[in-house]
């Protein structure tokens, strides 16, 4: 708590008797304007804005340390390239594994889908017996899917005259026994060579036939395309036959189709439930996610191998330089942020509700004599603390202007909590008790008063002070004169507040705190 103790001269021996005093027991001051500026006064240590001591993650060799003590560097801007070669192995090890997983658990979609089963092509579902419940093995043939419609026949003609036979031309199909003729298409020419028994070059014809209902895989044909004949007879073949097979085992949920339905291709036939597959894609997809937490573990762990600045500012204190060995846990370095100081004092109780964000704080510094620099109130903290029954406040102060500070200075703080420009004062000894002034008269006796001869009691208002001068709001003028005593100071008046200059120290809240206006 600040306390200003005022000492008033003991302008009265005793106050109800009055005594006659020489005019030399006093000294006649003026009422004069001034201005008076009121403050809480403390002392403090400057700080950086923000400091940050840099830590080494991994052990290894500096590899580089382009910076030296004193040099400013940037955020972000490269401090430390530490060797990281072991690990460098360790990320490509890591990357395989995710690559290997990947695929795993991509397989094991596909054998998802697998569960659906699909017609391969368009035609007759031939072969089928499955019901709901039935249980389905790997490979196991789910049915045939036949397209009787359409047959096809292969025929070698002799090479020369393939030659001039092309896809889409009309063939005469002469069914053998029967001797029946009917339509084809050309609908492939091979490009190889066949040599058929006797030494005759062939190659094979395809042709396409619109099935009329009776023909089937072992008849036999043969062909006339154009002015061209066929060598020797073949036997047709459906044009599609397809072969259905279960790729992965399961119990069948739903049966979409009878034997005999005539399908389109990807039709569904059977759908199956495989709780064996669905345990194996889950495990896949955990294997998947473990390598890739290991591959960007070892990538994290990488970043820490390349050691940029935390913040922008000045390099106080460098460890380590480039070709040194260092191990994890290390302080590397030490920057300071010193594009401002700050400092705390602690502000006690009764004064605190005088302190707020923006006040303006005169700084001096021991260390540079005759410079005054200017602060401002940054922050009140309520997070008080108690020493000895009094709570002291942390308030925090900026100063921009640093030239020649540094941090770990000591320095005192003025913060100005009330000022006055151009008023009337006088000196605070001239105000005694019940705020009244002495001053001269002409009269030889001042009747009703207890003041000396010679003299009377002038009330007065007044306002703010600091430790030499009290504001006078009314009852004295410019130029009017008072009077101080000249004796031994014999009484001690405290006065109660607001504020006057009081001391704070910033590391130990004072039990010494206050002050005030008499």
């Amino acid at each position: 708590m600040l306390i200003v103790f005022i000492i008033l001269p003991r302008i009265l021996g005793n106050i109800g008797n009055r005594q006659a005093f020489s005019d030399n027991q006093y000294t006649m001051v003026s009422a004069t304007t001034k201005d008076i500026t009121v403050t809480l006064t403390g002392t403090g240590t400057l700080k950086p804005a923000n400091s940050y001591t840099v830590m080494s993650l991994n052990s290894g060799d500096v590899l580089s340390a382009p910076f030296e003590e004193g040099d400013v560097v940037e955020k972000d801007s490269v401090l430390y390239t530490i060797d990281s070669s072991n690990l460098t192995s360790n990320i490509e090890t890591a990357q395989i594994s995710v690559s290997d997983s990947q695929r795993n658990y991509e397989r094991m979609l596909e054998s998802l889908e697998d569960l659906t089963i699909k017609a391969p092509n368009a035609g007759t579902v031939m072969n089928f017996d499955l019901k709901v419940g039935d249980k389905v093995q790997a490979g196991q043939t789910i049915a045939t899917i036949r397209d009787s419609q359409t047959m096809t026949i292969d025929l070698p003609f002799g090479a020369d005259d393939a030659s001039h036979i092309s896809i889409g031309q009309t063939a005469n199909v002469t069914i053998s026994g029967s001797f029946e003729i009917i339509d084809g298409v050309v609908s492939n020419v091979s490009s190889i060579v066949n040599v058929l028994p006797g030494g005759m070059q062939v190659k094979v014809v395809t042709i396409e036939v619109t099935n009329p209902g009776g023909l089937l895989p072992t008849y036999e044909a043969t062909a006339v395309i154009g002015d061209y004949a066929c060598f020797e007879s073949g036997t047709f073949i459906y044009k599609e036959e397809g072969i259905v097979l279960a790729k992965t085992s399961g119990d069948v949920t739903t049966v979409n189709v009878h034997e005999g339905d005539v399908i389109s291709k990807d039709t569904v036939l059977v759908t199956l439930d495989s709780t064996t597959l669905q345990d194996q894609i889950d495990s896949a997809k955990n294997a998947l996610r473990r390598s890739e937490i290991s591959l960007e573990s070892s990538q994290d762990a990488l970043d820490g191998y390349v050691i940029n600045s935390p913040i922008g500012g000045t390099v106080i204190e460098k460890n380590y330089k480039e070709g040194d060995t260092l191990s994890a846990g290390k302080p590397l370095c030490t920057i300071f942020d010193l594009s401002y100081l700050s400092m705390i004092l602690y502000i006690d109780e009764l004064d605190i509700s005088q302190i707020s964000v923006g006040q303006p704080v005169t700084i001096t510094a021991e260390a540079i004599e005759g410079k005054i620099y200017s602060g401002v109130v940054t922050k009140v903290n309520i997070n008080g603390v108690t020493n000895g029954g009094t709570t002291s406040y942390p308030v925090t102060i900026q100063i921009d202007e640093t030239e020649g500070l540094l941090p770990g200075m000591n320095v005192d703080a003025d913060i100005v909590i009330q000022s006055s420009k151009n008023v009337l004062a006088v000196p605070v000894a001239a105000v005694v008790r019940g705020n009244k002034v002495l001053v001269k008269t002409d009269a030889a006796d001042v009747a009703g008063t207890d003041a000396p001869n010679g003299y009377k009691y002038v009330d007065i208002t007044t306002g703010i002070s600091d430790n030499d001068y009290i504001e006078i709001l009314s009852g004295l003028n410019e130029g009017d004169e008072v009077a101080i005593e000249n004796r031994t100071v014999k009484d001690v008046f405290i006065f109660g507040r607001p504020g006057q200059n009081g001391n704070q120290n910033n590391d130990q809240p004072s039990d010494e705190t206050g002050v005030g206006t008499p």
